[in-house]
């Protein structure tokens, strides 16, 4: 497979060490225009300096993608200087230093922390870069997890989700229901395999399921209840 960016501009946070690193000298090397975003500067500057010693295309950009404003400017410069975005590799985040330990020995501030760079500084990236893909019909995000996020409790203690189809349930929901109009209206239902909206007590149901006796032998499973979609 013979793959190449040419022409074509990536972002990439988390990029002074690491897979973040990796990931943005091997963009650059493949004909891209990097900018490689880390909080730890020094590093980041290192990113660049092997990315000129291969004669590839390299910004470096200082930046915490905590700091929506931050990161809004980046994204503004990017375009400013280059004229599209194409790529966002949102790499930025980790462990923060942190070790595992048990669920109840997590303290605020550390729980605020990982979620503050992780979920918030994906999020603050995806949505500056979105209205310029948007403009172009054309991009590419991709977010680097953890595998650690799939791996299931040891300890007798199962942990499962349900992820709810459209369901009539709250006046918010009523009120978007509204929004649809009658065409609207139709096309959701009709876009159901089971041709109709869910119910609160079919979600209820899952609920029930998860927390019987009857899934103890189940766990780290996401279960869709929205009629097929």
């Amino acid at each position: 497979m013979h793959i190449r960016f040419d022409g074509k501009v990536a972002i990439v946070t988390g990029a002074a060490h690491g897979l973040g690193r990796a990931i943005a000298l091997e963009f650059s090397e493949l004909g891209a225009q990097v900018i490689g975003c880390d909080i730890l500067s020094d590093e980041l500057l290192e990113t660049g300096r092997l990315a000129v010693a291969k004669g590839t295309r390299f910004m470096a950009h200082a930046l915490d993608v905590t700091d929506r404003d931050s990161v809004l400017a980046m994204a503004r410069e990017a375009l400013a200087g280059y004229g599209r975005i194409d790529i966002l590799v949102n790499d930025a985040g980790g462990v923060l230093g942190q070790v595992g330990r048990p669920l109840e020995d997590v303290s605020e501030a550390d729980w605020r922390a990982i979620v503050a760079a992780n979920l918030d500084g994906a999020f603050h990236c995806s949505q500056a870069v979105a209205p310029v893909m948007k403009a172009a019909r054309q991009g590419r995000i991709v977010n680097i997890s953890s595998r650690a996020g799939l791996d299931v409790s040891l300890t007798g203690i199962t942990v499962n989700c349900i992820a709810p189809g459209f369901v009539r349930s709250n006046p918010t929901t009523e009120r978007q229901w509204e929004s649809y109009g009658e065409e609207g209206q139709r096309r959701l239902v009709e876009g159901i395999a089971l041709r109709r909206l869910g119910l609160p007590a079919d979600i209820v149901n899952g609920v029930l399921f998860f927390a019987s006796e009857h899934a103890g032998w189940t766990t780290g499973q996401t279960l869709a209840i929205d009629g097929g979609r």
